[in-house]
């Protein structure tokens, strides 16, 4: 068995279309995860709202290792309207969060997801009010410890994971 080089890997493919849109999302760690799970699920585009993104800083190029070249990204001035505008486009728009309507992110139905607009939220503070008010749907990661949060960009990642494999 031989380990591939980054040169022999060939990306795989996935019918569902995904735009990330990160609502206040900060730290230099977390968005350069956040690129590089982009690049490596094939997300179309990443929306950031109020994240203080420095693509100069050495933390947030080390850990995003280039791919901010590779992801199409822009910065929202407003998040609402900019989710609206995908609605318009016939995206759904599906919140990251646990709230008292969440579903748990396996019971999510796939059916109506071939065009989806996936939110994030800081970690401390979650997605805000107004933007959970306009999502389609909002979904929760079941965990199993005490802890009621994860990491942002770990979340991102489990939930990119299970929209992509249709």
């Amino acid at each position: 068995m031989t380990q591939l080089t980054h040169q022999a890997h060939s990306p795989s493919q996935s019918d569902t279309q995904i735009i990330v849109c990160c609502d206040q999302v900060k730290g230099p760690a977390n968005l350069g995860a956040i690129f590089r799970l982009a690049d490596a699920f094939g997300v179309a585009e990443l929306v950031l709202f109020n994240a203080e993104l420095s693509l100069q800083s050495s933390r947030f190029k080390r850990t995003a290792r280039h791919t901010q070249t590779r992801v199409r990204f822009r910065e929202s001035a407003n998040l609402i309207q900019t989710i609206d505008h995908y609605h318009q486009q016939g995206y759904s728009s599906i919140a990251l969060e646990i709230t008292d309507q969440s579903l748990p992110l396996d019971q999510n139905q796939q059916s109506d997801l071939d065009k989806i607009v996936l939110i994030v939220g800081d970690e401390n503070h979650g997605i805000s009010e107004a933007v959970l008010a306009i999502a389609s749907k909002h979904v929760h990661i079941p965990m199993r410890g005490q802890n009621s949060s994860m990491n942002v960009a770990q979340a991102l990642g489990i939930a990119l994971y299970q929209y992509t494999q249709s």
